[in-house]
């Protein structure tokens, strides 16, 4: 694998200072070109930042960090570092899908920290600046010192609206990527950033010396003289690297769907870092500016001029904390990089601690891995011990159910009979009590047309009376008066019959229906007696189960 130097976050830390904005442009063009490559093979980067665009020895940039990469695109997966995170990948959480274009909102925002040495809601936590990034308008340049063609290529690139924003092969074609510079832009800001990693080995490196001599013959060194010697080298050091600020690292984080881990640095970080480079000591001969240098050989110190002449002084050894940084220090390895030895040693020391911290895991997974194999053994062995607690009731069961259908059928039959004997016996009641009625009706029609014939002779006789005592009267007028009173004698008794004929009807039916009704509740109700009584068969309980139950193993075994 390629050997960098060092990422673009390193120079801003090193420098403490925004980069210029031929270097960003440089620096952008080149990661484009790696995006541009990225996305025509549908690959998603997902975690675009300076930390992960690193710089070779020839100034060449690099995309690295791809463990947050996606294999294919469309994607919908949340992963990512939050600060550089675009909306849609946010809202991914919920539903959604994004492309290759959530690596230009996260190049937009690299922009913004290489020119402002931290990404837009730094000062705020992970979760509410995903709130901010996804709720609020995109972020700008604050300064007032880019140029346009700057500031409209990050606004390109932070476009809220993915359809609206460019793709990385426009952005190459882009007025601020294109413009003119100088090919060795990124080569000379190494070499600088070289220098001022130099110099700061240096002036740490005379810091250990001056602790180191001071030691051997005046013992340690105050307070008061410490500081004097801190604001001496500082300030040369400080007017060469045009500081900006403390020194401040930019922590990234990379969160996955449902989990999130952040390098954020604690104050005790910084005050153990800043504690650290004071006792750091450089071992490379250009480092030294002294006319004379010191080889502490087992328990002496040796002082050797310019000259070669040496006279050995045999005096006490530095304090065991010193030796040990000065030890650590010249453990770091003489190899090409932009990084500061503070920076190395801190990072050194946080892989030191994440190793610690992965054996403490790696133990807590055996654990687990052992647990598991318990529990599935447990599981295993209770489930054998239901399936056969299981076959025992399914088998209670099915003999309950065959004994609960056999009586269920001699139930049904003898129901049947006794409603087949209610039927019979209801219908012959309904015939007699039909015959009842219609032998009264017959005598009362008897009876009614006799009295009819008493009453048309009593009226005939009556009328021919009457007619004999009449002399003035025609017998041919007496005679047509008599048969029209006939007429309407027969008339009236033929109505009267009628009439008498129609009541025996209504009263008929009406006293068939009323049996039929009282026939019909009675048969109702033994429907439903023999209804409770099925129920009442089919709700009694089971058999008891056997006293030796899955319920009882599990409460004796664990109880």
């Amino acid at each position: 694998m390629e050997y960098c130097l060092g990422s673009a976050s390193d120079l801003l830390e090193v420098h403490k200072k925004p980069l210029q904005e031929v270097e960003i442009a440089a620096i952008t063009d080149g990661a484009l070109q790696g995006l541009a490559y990225l996305h025509s093979h549908y690959k998603i980067h997902r975690d675009i930042k300076a930390g992960n665009i690193l710089l070779t020895e020839l100034g060449q940039v690099k995309l690295a960090d791809f463990g947050s990469a996606s294999i294919a695109s469309p994607a919908n997966s949340f992963v990512g570092t939050p600060y550089w995170m675009a909306p849609e990948v946010i809202l991914a959480m919920d539903d959604g899908q994004y492309d290759g274009k959530v690596d230009v909102w996260s190049l937009g925002i690299t922009c913004i920290e290489l020119a402002e040495r931290k990404p837009p809601l730094f000062n705020m936590n992970a979760m509410s600046a995903l709130y901010h990034i996804a709720q609020n308008d995109s972020p700008t340049l604050q300064s007032n010192v880019w140029t346009d063609s700057f500031r409209r290529f990050v606004d390109y690139c932070l476009q809220k609206i993915p359809q609206e924003r460019p793709s990385s092969s426009e952005l190459l074609r882009h007025e601020f990527v294109r413009c003119e510079r100088p090919s060795r832009v990124l080569v000379d800001l190494i070499q600088r950033t070289k220098d001022a990693v130099r110099e700061l080995d240096n002036l740490q490196s005379r810091k250990m010396n001056k602790i180191l001599f001071q030691e051997v013959y005046n013992g340690p060194l105050n307070e008061s003289q410490e500081d004097e010697e801190d604001s001496e080298h500082g300030t040369n050091l400080t007017r060469k690297m045009d500081s900006l600020g403390s020194n401040h690292s930019i922590p990234s984080m990379s969160i996955s769907t449902g989990s999130q881990s952040s390098s954020v640095n604690s104050v005790q970080e910084v005050m153990e870092e800043s504690s650290s480079e004071l006792l750091l000591m450089h071992d490379h001969e250009s480092s030294i500016n002294s006319t004379s240098s010191v080889v502490i050989k087992k328990d002496h110190v040796f002082i050797r001029d310019e000259v070669g002449h040496g006279e050995r002084r045999p005096e006490l050894r530095p304090t065991h904390s010193v030796q040990n940084q000065a030890l650590h220090y010249r453990n770091r390895e003489p190899f090409a990089t932009i990084k500061s030895a503070s920076l190395v040693t801190r990072q050194i020391h946080e892989h030191e601690q994440e190793n610690e911290l992965r054996e403490q895991m790696s133990g807590y997974k055996r654990m687990r891995r052992q647990h598991q194999k318990q529990l599935i053994a447990l599981e295993n062995k209770l489930k054998a011990e239901m399936d056969e607690h299981r076959l025992k009731l399914q088998k209670e069961v099915e003999t309950h159910a065959n004994n609960s259908s056999i009586e269920l059928e001699k139930l049904a039959k003898k129901q049947v009979a006794v409603i087949e004997k209610e039927a019979k016996t209801a219908a012959a009641d309904e015939k007699k009590f039909q015959q009842q009625i219609l032998a009264q009706q017959k005598r009362d029609l008897t009876n009614f047309l006799e009295s009819q014939k008493k009453q048309y002779k009593i009226c005939k006789e009556k009328i021919k009376e009457e007619m004999n005592e009449d002399h003035s009267t025609p017998k041919k007028e007496k005679q047509e008066r008599i048969s029209k009173h006939k007429e309407n004698l027969q008339h009236t008794q033929a109505e009267e019959e009628a009439h008498l004929l129609s009541q025996q009807r209504l009263y008929y039916d009406k006293n068939c229906r009323f049996f039929k009704r009282k026939t019909m509740i009675r048969r109702h109700e033994l429907e439903q007696q023999n209804i409770r009584e099925v129920s009442a068969f089919s709700l009694c309980p089971p058999p008891p189960p056997p006293k030796t139950t899955f319920e009882g193993a599990i409460l004796s075994r664990f109880g």
